[in-house]
């Protein structure tokens, strides 16, 4: 179940070590991991590695909803969502590659529930926090319920990822931070100019993704 994580030689060049800042909390998580039992260990590996597809699941099921209910701004947002999800994937990649942070197990040398990353794969900020909180504040411009559904699922994926090993806890807030302050920027922007969007989407694809045209009145 545990994997040891591998003690490769630090990367070439501008890395940092970001043990210094909370290495001692994310000791303690990883430490508790290993003494406690064998099924929720693995039930947080597994939603920590495949989790990400409920969210996927949720923003279907927000269209699906508004589509059917003949809301075609909220169906507009709903598939801006995923587009919204990927933009804050790219801004956690982006930063990353600038920032080049060690992964905790690389530094710590520590026994860990999830593989150690290679040499390169980067720890600050959590792409998996960043893509959950973002996915979850793109569902609150679709539905409130489904947006709290999300946030718990967000907050539950990056407690797993420091959990399993993969990250220390500042790269879960960074990851958290940035997602949110991505997806409410352009969330609020789809919002805006939702009626736009829905227009310029040609009329084939556009009943079938935001479903008939309401009828005027007389």
């Amino acid at each position: 179940m545990a994997a040891l994580a591998s003690q490769a030689a630090p990367a070439p060049g501008n890395t940092f070590d970001g043990a210094a800042i909370d290495g001692p909390a994310y000791l303690d998580v990883v430490h508790a991991a290993q003494a406690a039992p064998g099924w929720f260990d693995r039930a947080a590996d597994a939603y920590s590695t495949y989790g990400l597809a409920l969210f996927a699941v949720l923003m279907v099921h927000g269209w699906w909803r508004a589509r059917g209910r003949g809301d075609r701004d909220r169906a507009v947002r709903a598939l801006a969502a995923p587009v919204v999800t990927v933009a804050a994937f790219a801004v956690s990649s982006a930063l990353k590659l600038l920032v080049r942070e060690l992964r905790p197990c690389q530094s710590l040398h520590v026994v860990t529930l999830e593989a150690c990353p290679a040499t390169g794969d980067w720890s600050f900020p959590s792409n998996h926090a960043a893509i959950a909180a973002a996915a979850a504040v793109a569902l609150w411009f679709v539905s409130r319920r489904l947006g709290l559904v999300a946030s718990v699922c967000a907050l539950a994926m990056a407690a797993s990822r420091v959990w399993v090993g993969a990250h220390y806890p500042h790269d879960i807030a960074a990851g958290l931070a940035v997602g949110a302050a991505v997806a409410m920027s352009l969330g609020l922007l789809v919002r805006g100019f939702a009626p736009a969007l829905a227009g310029a989407i040609p009329r084939p694809v556009r009943t079938f993704a935001l479903g008939p045209a309401p009828e005027a009145s007389a």
